[in-house]
């Protein structure tokens, strides 16, 4: 049985695995084991038990990683994962039993979110699992995609990210999680971006200390994966070591 970890990634909403590109040739280059999972932003429910389901192939610990909603589903996935030996939580939601995406952060607690109506398209599609068979994906717009989830980036960077967002499904943006998250069993790490205009960084700390994570703070804006990778690969280099006890050097 393997005794050092994978290191599995979760991307949230409006991205894809792409988006940890940078890190993960960091950790390959280490000679850590990594696997990009490709988070389907359908529901809570269903997208956590397809993470989980990858997670069975896995021989051996695993470190998994979520980004944004990413996060509130590895918290799920993990639940009955008995091979997750740490969670790594990316400017991410940290959701308890009961808790949504939509109603973890008190907007007059926590303001400063530039997601809503005005910065949201909404494209209705066929789902038979949803209430009437229907259902609704929500994109950002692309003129304020820079500014609500990757203002520290290039604008050309920016602009090709929104034309190649993948959208979230209101069914997981309003589905709650149904059972005590793994975080409160399992070591976790928080990294919070501090200019993130998408989760507001007061809530982040919030659901960061909550879990009792052990926290890490960047200036990066909500593509903090992006932006500043290095400090991403060091706050998981931490979560590995921990698991394997000794320091894996990253390459740049």
């Amino acid at each position: 049985m393997p005794t050092t970890p994978t290191i599995a990634f979760v991307h949230g909403a409006f991205a894809d695995s792409g988006g940890w590109s940078a890190t993960i040739s960091a950790l390959d280059a280490a000679g850590l084991p990594v696997i990009a999972i490709s988070n389907q932003l359908r529901g809570l429910a269903p997208d956590a038990d397809h993470v989980r389901s990858v997670l069975a192939t896995i021989q051996g610990p695993v470190v998994l990683v979520g980004h944004s909603y990413g996060g509130a589903v590895i918290g799920e996935a993990a639940r009955r994962a008995d091979n997750v030996a740490a969670l790594v939580f990316v400017a991410a939601y940290i959701l308890d039993e009961g808790e949504s995406i939509a109603t973890v952060l008190d907007p007059v607690r926590f303001p400063g979110s530039l997601l809503g109506p005005d910065t949201l398209v909404e494209r209705p599609f066929g789902n038979p699992s949803a209430p009437g068979g229907t259902d609704t994906d929500l994109y950002i717009a692309v003129p304020r995609f820079s500014e609500v989830f990757a203002a520290d980036l290039p604008q050309d960077r920016s602009r090709l990210m929104a034309l190649m967002q993948r959208p979230l499904s209101v069914s997981a943006l309003t589905a709650a999680a149904d059972a005590r998250p793994a975080w409160h069993d399992t070591p976790c790490w928080a990294l919070v971006a501090e200019q993130d205009n998408a989760i507001p960084p007061a809530g982040q700390h919030w659901m960061a200390n909550r879990a009792g994570a052990t926290l890490g703070t960047v200036a990066a804006s909500h593509a903090v994966m992006i932006s500043q990778p290095v400090a991403v690969t060091e706050t998981i280099l931490e979560a590995v070591e921990s698991v394997t006890g000794k320091r894996e050097p990253a390459r740049k």
